[in-house]
C-alpha cells in the first residue's frame, strides 16, 4: 500500500488504556497504522465497564479493534494481514531462534578474539563461536527442562532406553561448552562432547533420513517450532567436531 494512498486515510482504534493496564497490542496497532501513513483516531477505553460495553456492542471478544473507512478490520494480527504484513501462525515452523543463537555466538566469538588476541580473524574465534553456541543451546533447553526432555524422547535413541538422559543432556552440553570457552579440563569436556554429540547425531540421522519422520527439534528447547533435521544434526556435528579438535589440541597434535 503506497504512502500516497494511505496518507488520506483515517483509521479508528479502540484500545484498553487503564491505570493498571495499557494494552501492548493497542500500542503496536497505533504504531503500525502511523508507520503506514494513516491518520489515527485513538479511542482509549479507560474502564472495564467501558471495555465490556464496546465488546458487546461490536460482538468482539478482544481489544484493540481497528476500523478503516467504517469497516471493522479486527485485532492487531487482523490489521497486519489487512495491510499485507506477515502474520505468524500457531505451530508454524521458524528458524528465528536458531539464527539468533548462532548469529550472536558468532559475533561474540569475534569480539572475544578481538579483545584477547587483537584480531577478529583467528582460529580461536571459531572455537569460541562453537563453544558459545553450545552454551546458548543448553540455556534454551534448561529454561524448561521438562518440556525439552519430553520432546527429546520422540527421537533420541539413548533417552528412549534411559529416560533420565533427557534431563542430563542439557547439563552435559552446558558443561562441555563452558569448559571449551575457557580451554579448561579437556579431559572432561572432550569425552562429554563426543559422547552426547555422537548419540545425538545418530539419533537425528535415523529419525529424519532413515525413518523419514517429521518431528519438531528439541535443540532450542521443548517449545520450539524448529523442524528436526539439519539444525539438530549440525548442533551434534559441532559438538563432535569441537570434541575432536579440542582433544587434538590437548594432546599436542595441533599447535597454534
Amino acid at each position: 500500500m503506497s504512502a500516497a494512498k494511505t496518507a488520506a486515510k483515517t483509521a479508528s482504534v479502540y484500545r484498553m488504556v487503564m491505570p493498571d493496564h495499557v494494552c501492548p497490542y493497542g500500542l503496536k496497532t497505533v504504531d503500525l497504522l502511523e508507520r503506514e501513513g494513516f491518520a489515527v483516531e485513538d479511542h482509549p477505553l479507560t474502564t472495564r465497564a467501558e471495555t465490556d460495553a464496546f465488546k458487546q456492542q461490536h460482538g468482539v471478544a478482544t481489544t484493540p479493534q481497528t476500523f478503516i473507512d467504517g469497516e471493522r478490520i479486527g485485532g492487531y494480527d487482523d490489521l497486519r494481514e489487512h495491510l499485507g504484513k506477515s502474520v505468524p501462525r500457531e505451530g508454524e515452523t521458524s528458524y528465528q531462534p536458531v539464527i539468533a543463537i548462532f548469529g550472536v555466538a558468532f559475533l561474540l566469538g569475534l569480539a572475544i578474539s578481538w579483545y584477547a588476541l587483537g584480531t577478529v580473524f583467528s582460529v580461536q574465534a571459531i572455537e569460541w563461536f562453537v563453544s558459545l553456541s553450545m552454551c546458548f543451546l543448553a540455556v534454551q533447553k534448561l529454561q524448561d527442562l521438562r518440556s525439552f526432555s519430553t520432546m527429546f524422547l520422540n527421537y533420541d535413541l539413548l533417552a528412549r532406553r534411559w529416560v533420565r538422559y533427557g534431563y542430563i543432556y542439557p547439563f552435559g552440553e552446558a558443561l562441555a561448552g563452558v569448559l571449551m570457552v575457557a580451554h579448561a579440563l579437556p579431559i572432561v569436556s572432550v569425552p562429554v562432547a563426543l559422547f552426547i554429540g555422537s548419540v545425538g547425531a545418530v539419533s537425528v540421522f535415523k529419525a529424519v533420513y532413515i525413518d523419514k519422520r517429521e518431528l519438531k527439534c528439541a535443540c532450542v528447547g521443548g517449545n520450539s517450532n524448529v523442524p528436526l533435521g539439519f539444525v539438530s544434526l549440525t548442533e551434534n556435528l559441532f559438538m563432535i567436531g569441537m570434541g575432536l579438535w579440542m582433544g587434538a589440541r590437548a594432546l599436542g597434535w595441533i599447535q597454534l
